[in-house]
């Protein structure tokens, strides 16, 4: 049986299950099938036991007790741990490496009824703006195999936009959900930091991290958030804040457009659409405030201190005895330690441990560290300080669209303003939403992102879902 996979939602597979138009275990064969014919390397490994889940899902179906998400196929990028299967996180030093347990948000869909399709590309432990640091080589941006596909949860936007999966799930530090979703025309969401446990997955930056959704439309977002939210007591720094009812208010919220986001850098076709959004909403009765955040130059610089320090921390546990790529009989612990991490990790990990080992480091901790945190205060404090003004910011999601391979792997600074955009909602810990606001003249998708105050997602999703049924959403040939 051939299903059309082209951008199937949630709610469009739910009613095929209903209707009898087709089974979770017929859906989930025909994404395996493409899967496997895939060429823009999106996957590292696929679930050898996902028929077996779609099975029982469609027992669920039947005769269970099943929720919306349940018979609904997902990718799950490979820094996410689910028992059984292997957890490479991008890295030569972990390719055999299978996770001994499940992380908390992809238990919490499992329990949903969601099928494990398989583990998805990306940066070595998610160090990256491309997706060209991968150990397992690029992903190909299906729009133009030639293009970036943004990074590092390149492999889980690739999924959803070349139709190898309804949803996926990434990891979000600087941008690395709404970057690739911009780049790949899906739609991407970063939670509150605390609103998704952590547990489960690899850590980079543990202060800045957030698991969060991808997906073809604002609606599912917000059904994989709801599912897989909530206080987690395996995770100390989760919330427990409580996890409201999905909403999509017609309310006519004060839109905030930050000056600092329109500068220098942008290209034209991606502010002219920007731009385009802006007077849409104008004309729709939302009213558009010019707002100031002070600090954002300084957003970039902060999150380039910040996160290395913590990666050298976080990154010390791979040393090739506990798990990970061994050493050789009668080396010397020095020989080991040398051995081990020379040979798996990639040359973007071993800048930023270098980096952050520095910045760490006697005498510059003060000079670097330090102060980093108090720009971080201070950009928290921005935030805080526009939304007593405005209920969401509208920003673009990227400077440009989707680069080319290659184009600026060797200047690892021009690489970095990829996320110039997107890096102050990880530091600040507030939620953002990018979606697909249209094409540029080669095809290439426009995103636009949407950032609202901690734990306001519902807000997001409400806009979000506004412009989504006013703006004609390029879609994927």
């Amino acid at each position: 049986m051939k299903i059309n996979l082209e951008k199937l939602s949630i709610d469009k597979i739910q009613a095929g299950f209903k209707s009898g138009d087709f089974t979770s275990l017929e859906l989930t064969r025909e994404y395996l099938k493409r899967i496997k014919k895939d060429k823009t390397n999106s996957f590292i490994s696929i679930n050898p036991k996902a028929e077996e889940e779609a099975k029982k899902a469609d027992q669920r179906l039947k005769n269970g007790k099943p929720t919306i998400l349940t018979g609904i196929p997902l990718a799950v990028k490979d820094i996410i741990l689910v028992k059984d299967l292997k957890a490479t996180g991008g890295s030569k030093i972990l390719e055999n490496y299978t996770a001994s347990y499940t992380a908390t948000a992809v238990q919490r869909l499992k329990d949903a009824g969601m099928i494990i399709l398989g583990k998805t590309n990306c940066d070595e432990f998610a160090m990256g703006s491309s997706n060209e640091n991968s150990a397992y080589g690029p992903v190909l941006n299906s729009n133009d195999n030639t293009r970036v596909s943004g990074g590092s949860s390149g492999g889980s936007a690739v999924a959803v936009s070349n139709n190898l999966a309804p949803v996926s799930l990434g990891t979000d530090t600087g941008g690395s959900i709404r970057q690739p979703a911009s780049f790949c025309g899906v739609t991407g969401l970063k939670p509150s930091y605390g609103r998704v446990s952590r547990y489960g997955s690899m850590a980079m930056t543990s202060s800045l991290d957030q698991i969060g959704p991808m997906a073809n439309n604002v609606k599912d977002l917000s059904y994989i958030l709801h599912y897989m939210a909530g206080f987690d007591k395996k995770d100390a720094t989760s919330s427990k804040e409580k996890v409201s009812k999905l909403s999509f208010s017609k309310k006519k919220y004060t839109i905030g457009i930050p000056k600092e986001y329109f500068g220098k850098g942008i290209d034209k076709e991606v502010k002219d659409k920007i731009e385009e959004s802006i007077k849409l909403l104008k004309d729709n009765g939302y009213i558009i405030k010019k707002v100031s955040l002070p600090y954002t130059d300084y957003a970039l610089s902060a999150y380039y201190l910040l996160m290395p320090a913590e990666v050298s921390s976080n990154l010390a546990r791979y040393d090739g005895i506990l798990y990970g790529k061994c050493g050789k009989k009668n080396m010397s612990l020095e020989q080991w330690y040398s051995y081990v991490r020379s040979n798996g990790f990639g040359s973007e990990v071993k800048r930023r441990i270098i980096l952050g080992t520095y910045i760490l480091s006697a005498g510059y901790y003060d000079a670097y560290y330090k102060k980093a945190q108090k720009i971080r205060t201070l950009i928290k404090k921005d935030f805080s300080n526009v939304f007593r003004k405005v209920d969401i910011l509208l920003t673009p999601a990227t400077p440009t669209t989707a680069f080319k391979i290659g184009e600026k792997i060797n200047n690892p600074m021009q690489m970095y303003l990829s996320d110039v955009f997107t890096v102050g909602a990880n530091i600040a810990g507030i939620t953002g939403l990018v979606l697909p606001i249209g094409k540029d003249n080669n095809n290439l998708p426009i995103g636009l992102q949407l950032l609202g105050d901690s734990f306001e997602e519902n807000k997001l999703f409400s806009l979000a879902s506004f412009l989504e049924s006013k703006i004609k959403i390029w879609v994927t040939n």
